[in-house]
């Protein structure tokens, strides 16, 4: 029986291009997050924790692509009834089965080998996370709401690991923050799939079926607060310096700018190309980390844990 839909249109990829397209490089900027730890703590002034956070950051971008890699295996036949993800490698039938999990498996050894030789405790770290991927992959992304708050405990654990990889105390600030950030993308990510689809959702993913645009409006505006709130809170009562007070329009701004590309520019659906083709957040990402950098290194007062 042929497929009802047709194959994207174009040449086929070749198999490394395929290969690396399945690995979805652009994703990689979310195992940024590696790095709040050694910013946050005063430690980017030591070439021993760049190391590990170097470490620590190739070892999440290979475990992470794994778990796109198996996301993608699994959904192939739902894949090609979305208009966007049909054009993945797989879904497009530009990478086998069979290729998809010799990638897979390369991924898996050449990861834990990194997260060995940065640390013992950043590997269960990292064996935690792979854990929380494939869980989401596999069972709860099916589950309206479940799924959101799996996507946000990967965040987490990226938060977690990278604090570990330096060995400095994990700040409950961190935590709430990461958690409240993660939160409110992956609502909106979901908003923004819906919108995208257009009503047209059957046969892509089950959990869209459960949520409706005015009840993601509402997870919309509960995790906003929550981010701006618990990262006020932060600079004021948690942070390094009082001054850090100075990076919370860079994050007002960043977190309104993101709503608004989403309520009316249907953006969302997929935050990594959201945030690399809109120039007036990349500009606030880099002015919030100069600025949050420029602080701490500054800062007049005794720093405290990340």
């Amino acid at each position: 029986m042929t497929d009802p839909l047709p194959r994207p249109a174009g040449a086929p990829r070749s198999l490394p291009v395929a290969a690396i397209a399945a690995l979805r490089p652009k994703q990689w900027v979310k195992n940024g997050l590696l790095f709040v730890a050694l910013v946050f703590s005063n430690s980017f002034g030591r070439l021993d924790d760049w190391t590990l956070c170097i470490g620590a950051f190739v070892s999440f971008c290979l475990l992470s692509s794994t778990g796109y890699v198996f996301n993608d295996l699994r959904d192939a036949e739902a894949d090609r009834a979305h208009p966007k993800k049909r054009f993945r490698p797989i879904a497009a039938g530009d990478l086998s089965p069979r290729g998809a999990w010799v990638l897979m498996v390369v991924c898996v050894i050449a990861s834990l080998s990194v997260a060995s030789l940065v640390g013992p405790s950043f590997l269960v770290c990292a064996l935690l996370y792979f854990a929380t991927t494939l869980s989401y992959s596999s069972i709860f992304k099916h589950f309206v709401i479940l799924d959101v708050m799996f996507l946000s405990a990967c965040y987490l654990w990226r938060a977690v690991a990278g604090a570990v990889a330096i060995s400095v105390p994990i700040s409950p600030w961190l935590l709430l923050c990461t958690a409240f950030l993660a939160l409110f993308l992956g609502f909106n990510k979901r908003r923004g799939e819906i919108m995208l689809l257009d009503g047209k959702r059957a046969g892509t993913r089950k959990a869209l079926d459960h949520y409706s645009p005015a009840m993601l409006q509402e997870f919309q505006a509960i995790t906003t607060s929550g981010t701006i709130i618990s990262y006020a809170l932060y600079t004021v009562l948690g942070s390094p310096t009082p001054w850090l007070l100075l990076t919370l329009p860079f994050v007002l701004y960043g977190i309104f700018r993101y709503i608004y590309l989403v309520d009316q520019k249907g953006e969302g659906a997929a935050p990594d190309e959201t945030l690399f083709k809109d120039v007036p957040i990349l500009v606030t990402v880099a002015l919030y980390v100069l600025t949050a950098v420029a602080v701490i290194f500054f800062a007049p007062h005794a720093l405290v844990p990340a």
